[in-house]
């Protein structure tokens, strides 16, 4: 597991776009694993403003959302679609038909997510999958619990990734849905190239376990360690005195 720790948030965003940037220039149709909260919108920012650029071609590149919430419509303001169509997908020429999401009004929830392990596996799996941590440890909306999934799954949201996401619903985490649709830990360890990326004082703890800890069902992130392929991209907030 690499550890890259940069000054400040800007400049993780900027190294990690370039990350991005070099792959599609290498591979023009690479499939992306993407993720949502407030540690990618700088990142966002910075493919947006490559893409005008004219830097980076979206054109054929196709996309994997890390998870959605269970019992919201993809237009919904607060839906991880809406997300990601305001920070990314309007902004770029990225065709609407390579855009994959997991539906959370899907009526069978089972069938939804055998469908989009089956997508993934259509286009060969991810070529690059970024990732965010939450405070706990949690990758995608895979919680600390007794054990993990490992494919695409159900999952019961803990009250703290509740309270992290209680912006998009106005300030009330009473607001959040209890459940989601996630990517598996499984699903994550498949991807070829794993980047995550932290800033803040609080998700050093769950950083130091990550990298540092056992492998465990506690702190689902522990499980990149069976990964030939990752790489953390800190701010010196979220490396917690980590040397660089």
């Amino acid at each position: 597991m690499r550890v890259r720790i940069l000054k400040d948030e800007g400049a993780v965003a900027r190294s990690v776009a370039s990350q991005v940037a070099a792959l599609i220039a290498e591979r023009p149709d690479a499939v992306l694993g993407l993720p949502t909260g407030r540690t990618p919108i700088g990142l966002y920012a910075e493919l947006r403003e490559r893409h005008a650029a004219g830097e980076i071609d979206f054109s054929r590149v196709r996309t994997f959302n890390l998870d959605e919430f269970l019992g919201l419509p993809s237009n919904h303001p607060a839906s991880y679609r809406t997300f990601m169509d305001t920070h990314l997908f309007r902004h770029v020429n990225l065709p609407r038909r390579y855009i994959h999401f997991l539906n959370g009004m899907a009526a069978d929830a089972a069938a939804e997510c055998r469908r989009y392990e089956a997508a993934i596996r259509k286009v060969g799996g991810l070529d690059l999958l970024i990732l965010g941590i939450g405070a706990n440890g949690h990758i995608g909306f895979n919680e600390p619990t007794r054990s993990v999934k490992a494919n695409t799954h159900r999952a019961k949201l803990a009250a703290g990734t509740r309270r992290s996401n209680a912006d998009l619903f106005g300030g009330r985490a009473s607001d959040v849905p209890r459940e989601a649709l996630s990517m598996g830990v499984g699903t994550i360890l498949r991807s070829r190239q794993i980047v995550l990326i932290a800033t803040g004082a609080g998700k050093s703890a769950a950083i130091r376990a990550t990298v540092d800890g056992p492998i465990t069902s506690r702190v689902p992130a522990s499980f990149l360690q069976l990964h030939g392929n990752v790489e953390l991209v800190l701010d010196s907030a979220a490396a917690g005195g980590r040397r660089r």
